[in-house]
């Protein structure tokens, strides 16, 4: 799968996310080493507490199916009814992700138009790791 395929994916994904407190939608592509790929998007909550982010749906299902081997995530995220513009992961989704991936795991961000790629190691230098 290419960046802009697994881009692509994430722009879909946020298509479904349910955010009507923040109206903040955010679609997550994640790129498993076999060529999976699993979705997500952000669901709120009004209690906030329970809301999940779009990277944390995506790797929570990749896992129930029995992924452990990640090699990406697109990210994408905006106001609903604008154009998705640049989203990191919080750091919730971070320390989700320490769990799993190396420093070398690929974080994409930004639109499927204009994207870049970062590093796991990059986005989080000094993660709280097994």
């Amino acid at each position: 799968m290419t960046d802009l395929e697994l881009m692509t994916a994430a722009e879909k994904a946020r298509e479904c996310a349910y955010s009507p407190y923040s109206d903040f939608k955010v679609g997550a592509a994640l790129l498993t080493k076999r060529g999976k790929v699993y979705v997500g998007c952000n669901i709120e909550n009004a209690s906030f507490t329970p809301t999940v982010c779009a990277e944390r749906v995506a790797f929570f299902e990749a896992v129930k199916n029995g992924e452990r081997d990640f090699a990406a995530i697109a990210i994408v995220g905006g106001k609903s009814g604008d154009n998705p513009t640049f989203c990191a992961p919080c750091g919730v989704c971070r320390q989700v992700m320490a769990e799993f991936c190396q420093k070398d795991f690929r974080i994409l961000l930004g639109t499927k138009d204009d994207f870049k790629v970062y590093s796991f190691g990059d986005v989080f230098p000094l993660a709280f790791s097994p």
